[in-house]
C-alpha cells in the first residue's frame, strides 16, 4: 500500500497507451437522453487512450484529431474531474475550460502534465471547496510547428497558413461535444490560458462570443504580433482584441467574463498593456477583472495558484455547472 504511489509513478503497475472511454451516460452515443440543458455525446467516438493518472484516480487522455473544419491535424489531451463518473450526474453536461499554453505549444500542451503543474488537482480541489466548477478540461496543442524561428500562429486563421482559429474554437469544441457529456448554452464553455496562449483564449472569447463566455488569461499578450501577419493588417485586426472588444461594447453583447493575472514580477509592458485594455474596454457587455500576483514570475507555477485566488470563483459564478439528479 505504502509502495503504491512510487510504482505508480515509475509506471511499474501503468495503465499508459490503454483505451479509454468518456462517453459514459444512461444512453447510447448520439441519442439525447440527458436533460434539457445537455449535449449528450453525439460520436464519433475518438480513440482516446490514457497518457497520466492523477492521485484521485481520474485520468488524462490524449487522441490525435483531424479537424474538418481546419483541415489541421494535431494531439489534444483531456481530463474529466471525479464528478464526472458520479451517477447522480449521468444525465447532466459539464462545463468546458480548454487550457493552452504558453511557449511553443507543440508537440505538447504543457497543461497535460497533471501531475507536474497541477491545474487539474487544483480544478477538482477548488470544486470541493465551492471555489470552482467541476470542468472538463481540454488541453489541445497552440501551434502546428516549433517556435525555434520566431513564429508563431497566433492562435489565429492567418492567410496562407494552418488554420489555428478554426481547431481552437470549432475542431477541439467539437470533439468534445462527440465524446463528452456538455452544456448546450455558451455559459459552459470558456478558455484559459498563459502568455501566447491567453492571448488565443481572449481573442477567442472576444471574437465568438456567442459560442464562449469567459476566459481566464494570464499574463497574456493583447495584440496579434506575429511575424506572419505581415502584409495581412485587415485580417491581423479582425483578430485583435481591441478591436473585437470595442466592437462588442458597441453592439452591447452578448457579455462576456475575462479575468486577467499578472505576476508582480513580470515585464511592466505586460501589467500596463492589461490595465489599459482593462480602462479602454471593461465597461458594459465586457466584464473584466485583475488578480496581481505578489512577486509572480511569467510562469505556470505562479498562475495555477493564483487563478485559486479569485479568477476560478469569479469566472465559475458567471457560468452554467451539472445538474445532480434528485
Amino acid at each position: 500500500m505504502v509502495a503504491w504511489p512510487v510504482l505508480r509513478h515509475l509506471e511499474v503497475f501503468s495503465d499508459k497507451g490503454e483505451h479509454i472511454s468518456f462517453a459514459q451516460g444512461p444512453g447510447p452515443i448520439g441519442v439525447q437522453t440527458g436533460d434539457s440543458r445537455t449535449s449528450m455525446p453525439t460520436g464519433p467516438e475518438a480513440d482516446f487512450t490514457i497518457e497520466s493518472t492523477l492521485d484521485d484516480g481520474t485520468k488524462i487522455a490524449q487522441t490525435t484529431l483531424h479537424g474538418a473544419k481546419s483541415g489541421f491535424t494535431g494531439q489534444v489531451w483531456v481530463w474529466a474531474p471525479l464528478q464526472y463518473k458520479d451517477p447522480k450526474y449521468a444525465k447532466s453536461g459539464f462545463p468546458v475550460l480548454i487550457a493552452l499554453p504558453g511557449g511553443a505549444g507543440y508537440p505538447k500542451n504543457y497543461w497535460m502534465g497533471g501531475n507536474d503543474l497541477k491545474l487539474q488537482p487544483s480544478i477538482a480541489t477548488w470544486s470541493e471547496e465551492g471555489k470552482s466548477l467541476p470542468f472538463i478540461v481540454v488541453m489541445p496543442v497552440l501551434n502546428p510547428a516549433p517556435d525555434d524561428r520566431g513564429i508563431y500562429w497566433d492562435g489565429s486563421d492567418i492567410p496562407g497558413q494552418p488554420k489555428m482559429g478554426t481547431w481552437l474554437t470549432e475542431d477541439v469544441p467539437n470533439l468534445v461535444k462527440a465524446n463528452f457529456r456538455t452544456l448546450k448554452s455558451r455559459d459552459g464553455w470558456a478558455f484559459m490560458g498563459s502568455s501566447t496562449g491567453g492571448f488565443a483564449g481572449l481573442k477567442a472569447v472576444l471574437k465568438h462570443p456567442d459560442k464562449f463566455k469567459a476566459v481566464i488569461a494570464s499574463g497574456p499578450d493583447i495584440v496579434p504580433d506575429s511575424p506572419l501577419w505581415k502584409g495581412h493588417e485587415k485580417e491581423r485586426q479582425e483578430n485583435n482584441p481591441q478591436v473585437l472588444a470595442k466592437r462588442l461594447g458597441a453592439r452591447k453583447g452578448p457579455d462576456v467574463y475575462l479575468a486577467f493575472q499578472v505576476g508582480t514580477k513580470e515585464r511592466k509592458k505586460t501589467m500596463a498593456d492589461v490595465k489599459k485594455f482593462i480602462a479602454e474596454h471593461g465597461k458594459g457587455p465586457v466584464h473584466t477583472m485583475l488578480l496581481e500576483i505578489p512577486n509572480g514570475s511569467h510562469n505556470a507555477a505562479t498562475y495555477v495558484p493564483g487563478m485559486g485566488e479569485g479568477p476560478i470563483e469569479w469566472v465559475s459564478k458567471h457560468m452554467q455547472g451539472p445538474t445532480a439528479r434528485e
